[in-house]
């Protein structure tokens, strides 16, 4: 090895000495693009009165956000890899201030719309540039493993804790505070950034691929908005089923046109590597459930239990301290002693435990009895398992893919969560209306008739819970089948030293 690339890796593997502030403003941005896909979703009553927005276009409040954030998100990856990630993320910082700003003082439907669009496209570039540099800035497999914890922890977390923000804001100032509270977030995050992140080394000077932007983007909008207009429009529908044909053609293309470029913009090695193929799969699998059950508890807590949304929001908390404990103290203290199938794995079937428990809800049960341990289940093993999931998501990637690979990570999520809350309220939707049919004939009087609605749509949620609760044994299967990397010590161990190419450092690839 040359004395210019000996100090090449020497440099690259230096470890940044504001590494743990960096951390700080990073796990901000990433608690911000968290919150935000579901503050807004408890101020959307308030929000549709005092703008007249209709019913038919509300959905779009939520769904101009995830169409742009879910169709641009590999996009912005690979921005973050060419232009810097430490550029790309203050970028989308700024920007995602100023989208949240505009929000916040909307005078109309289309202002709104737009404003939660920009949100999306901000976003994009902020989420996979934030994983991606925790990956180059944290090699050391201990510090590794408390950083992706801690990460692993908002990423799970944060939702939840969006209900209980939203709750505040709503129910004690306005509906815009859910979109002003960004920006103090933003700005701290991005002038922290900007003054304490040194950008780290190997950027992907490849030129764009155009067509790769142009089909994935396409494909991935095709695919978030068919699901969105299934839940709303049914899957029978014509226009349903044309999404879903256009989005399988146009991401076969984009897999077709990925293997013929020579600078992909989704190089398929990031992918087809079994470990990372297996945690996008897994982690997706069981965002489509966690998504389902967030909308049904909230559902069910406010509408037959009859909380206040700030006390749905504080329901919500077992939950948030169960991620936290499985994701800093279990999967960050075992991920260096332990396989990640063998903390995915339990994990992904600890929380279908937690959600086994929920389908014995009924309208009178019980919260200390019933909700408060499938809550906690539920958060220990999805935080247990999203820890090693965000750690692996990343390990044996070189610098220059380490930002499509964190795009990755947030796509099988955004794509799972769109997909979960189509999939289960549909099979909710059509259980309650089944329950409904057969009951209704029998309630003779008003309060009757109301309290077999109420059944209902307890029948419906746990119908679906079912199905998830399936969906978290499947995510199971795939991470103990697909997943056989070891605990990160040995496989940096078996991996050896680092080699030197001609543009850039690659870390060791992970042992098989």
């Amino acid at each position: 090895m040359s004395e210019t690339a000996q100090a090449t890796a020497a440099k690259a593997q230096a470890p940044d000495p504001n590494r743990w502030k960096a951390l700080t403003f990073i796990a901000l941005a990433q608690l911000m693009v968290v919150l935000d896909a579901t503050i807004v979703n408890i101020a959307l009553p308030s929000a549709q009165q005092d703008l007249g927005i209709s019913d038919g276009n509300r959905q779009w409040v939520i769904t101009a956000y995830a169409l742009a954030f879910g169709g641009l998100l590999l996009f912005g990856g690979r921005i973050a890899d060419i232009w810097g990630r430490k550029r790309t993320f203050v970028t989308g910082l700024i920007g995602f201030a100023g989208a949240s700003a505009l929000g916040g003082a909307a005078t109309n439907e289309a202002m709104l719309l737009g404003s939660r669009a920009l949100q999306g496209a901000f976003g994009a570039l902020l989420a996979p540039a934030a994983l991606s540099l925790l990956a180059v800035m944290f090699t050391d497999s201990k510090e590794r493993a408390k950083a992706f914890g801690i990460y692993g922890a908002i990423a799970g977390g944060g939702g939840a804790v969006g209900l209980i923000l939203g709750g505040f804001l709503t129910e004690y100032l306005d509906w815009r505070w859910t979109f002003f509270v960004n920006i103090p977030f933003a700005v701290v995050a991005a002038a922290g950034a900007y003054f304490v992140i040194r950008e780290p080394a190997g950027r992907n000077r490849s030129p764009l691929d155009i067509p790769g932007v142009v089909l994935s983007t396409l494909g991935l909008v095709s695919l978030v908005y068919g699901f969105t207009r299934a839940e709303s429009e049914g899957w029978g529908d014509s226009m349903t089923i044309g999404l879903f044909v256009a989005s399988a053609v146009l991401l076969a293309a984009f897999v077709f046109v990925e293997s013929k470029v020579k600078a992909p913009l989704l190089p398929l090695r990031v992918i087809t590597e079994r470990n990372r193929g297996g945690v996008y799969l897994s982690l997706g699998l069981a965002i489509i459930a966690m998504f389902g059950l967030f909308l049904f508890l909230t559902y069910y807590l406010q509408i037959v239990k009859g909380y206040s949304p700030v006390k749905t929001g504080f329901a919500f908390l077992p939950m948030i301290a169960g991620m936290i404990t499985g994701s800093t103290q279990i999967g960050a203290r075992l991920m260096n002693r332990l396989p990640a199938r063998l903390l995915m794995g339990p994990g992904f079937l600890v929380a279908a435990a937690g959600m086994l428990l929920l389908t014995q809800m009924e309208i009178g049960s019980s919260y200390a009895a019933l909700l408060l341990p499938a809550m906690l289940l539920l958060g220990l093993g999805m935080g247990t398992a999203f820890m090693p999931a965000m750690s692996l998501a990343t390990l044996g990637v070189e610098p220059r893919d380490s930002g499509v690979a964190s795009a990755m990570v947030n796509t099988s999520q955004q794509v799972g969560g769109a997909i979960g809350t189509a999939l289960l309220n549909t099979i909710a939707a059509s259980a309650t209306t089944a329950y409904v049919k057969d009951h209704i004939a029998g309630a003779t009087t008003q309060p009757q008739q109301q309290l077999v609605q109420l059944q209902a749509q307890v029948h419906g949620y746990t119908n679906a819970i079912w199905f998830a609760v399936g969906i978290l044994v499947v995510a199971a299967g795939i991470a103990f089948t697909f997943i056989n990397a070891g605990s990160p010590d040995a496989t940096a161990a078996a991996a050896g030293s680092l080699e030197d190419t001609e543009d850039d450092v690659k870390v060791p690839v992970i042992a098989h």
